[in-house]
């Protein structure tokens, strides 16, 4: 059997192979950080790892993808995934190979073995970056994969975690991402304090997102609808008084960092005081407070919307 005209391959069918075994360590640890690699999963996050792994090579990059692994029924089911592999090593499988390689209980019959990718902080902020998300020991593999979702949708230049938090390239976190991890860079690893100078050097703005903090995300916004405003609604002799902001309030249109914190402590006293604002997310009914996740997705997109307007 060929699999978009390439010459056949085996079906991989025993589930004890070493190569099936090398690919299931990968769901560790130590094994990703021996190996530089990562598992994906799923047509969904597939489909993105191979759509960027074409994007990297057209640019002449490596690519992110190395090996992709499919059952035929995946493959009838969904041919645009053979297609979109071109010149990656495909090889198909028995369900019971996917599922001893994969980490969910009802695999979707495809997965792919990715290289992780370093990305440098102070290239990053040098290539003119706006909008950047900070996952501050961040723990949950769900809470960092909503929030990066969030800033890929809200088109954030890139997400940063800090040194003690979650491992972004772990089974579950991959997950989380919904694709999202293979759109933007990931930089990992960082400690807080060499990032908070590299922000200060490149002249962004940084935001904590506080629930006691004492600038409100939503005067925020309104100041921000004003300053966009007054060039139209401003007279011959009140150029200003549509935009008599607050100085001393920040500007969601300028380059920002937004630093989200831990699900339980949220951020800590000194990450708080390095911040330029501790901006809070305004509650209006009962609840205490709003998850990591969703308070990351209304502070994203409420810069997103001040710096695209």
């Amino acid at each position: 059997m060929s699999i978009d005209g390439r010459p056949p391959a085996p079906l991989m069918s025993n589930p004890r192979a070493d190569r099936v075994r090398d690919v299931a360590k990968l769901a560790g640890r130590p094994a990703r950080l021996k190996t530089g690699r990562f598992v994906a999963e799923g047509p969904q996050a597939v489909r993105e790892a191979l759509l960027s792994h074409r994007v990297d090579v057209e640019s002449g990059g490596a690519g992110v993808v190395l090996e992709v692994f499919a059952t035929q029924t995946c493959l009838d089911r969904l041919p645009e995934l053979a297609d979109l592999a071109g010149d990656v090593s495909l090889r198909l499988a028995t369900d019971e190979v996917i599922g001893a390689m994969a980490t969910t209980i009802s695999p979707q019959g495809i997965v792919a073995v990715c290289r992780i990718q370093d990305y440098d902080l102070d290239e990053v902020l040098a290539s003119g970056a706006r909008l950047i998300a900070v996952l501050c020991e961040v723990r949950d593999p769900g809470n960092a994969g909503t929030i990066l979702r969030a800033a890929d949708s809200a088109g954030a230049d890139a997400v940063v975690l800090t040194a003690s938090s979650v491992d972004i390239h772990n089974p579950k976190a991959v997950r989380s991402t919904a694709g999202s991890l293979f759109h933007l860079p990931v930089v990992t690893g960082v400690e807080f304090d060499f990032l908070m100078s590299a922000f200060r050097a490149h002249g962004l703005t940084v935001l904590a997102a506080d629930g006691y903090g004492s600038v409100d995300l939503d005067r925020l916004q309104d100041e921000s609808a004003l300053r966009c405003l007054a060039p139209q609604q401003a007279g011959p002799d009140d150029g200003a008084s549509a935009a008599s902001a607050d100085p001393a309030q920040p500007r969601l249109e300028n380059s920002t960092a937004w630093l989200f914190g831990n699900e339980a402590q949220g951020l800590s006293e000194g990450q708080l005081a390095d911040a330029d604002y501790r901006v809070a997310v305004p509650v209006y009914g009962r609840a205490e407070s709003l998850n990591v996740g969703t308070a990351a997705t209304v502070c994203l997109y409420a810069s997103a919307r001040a710096q695209n307007r």
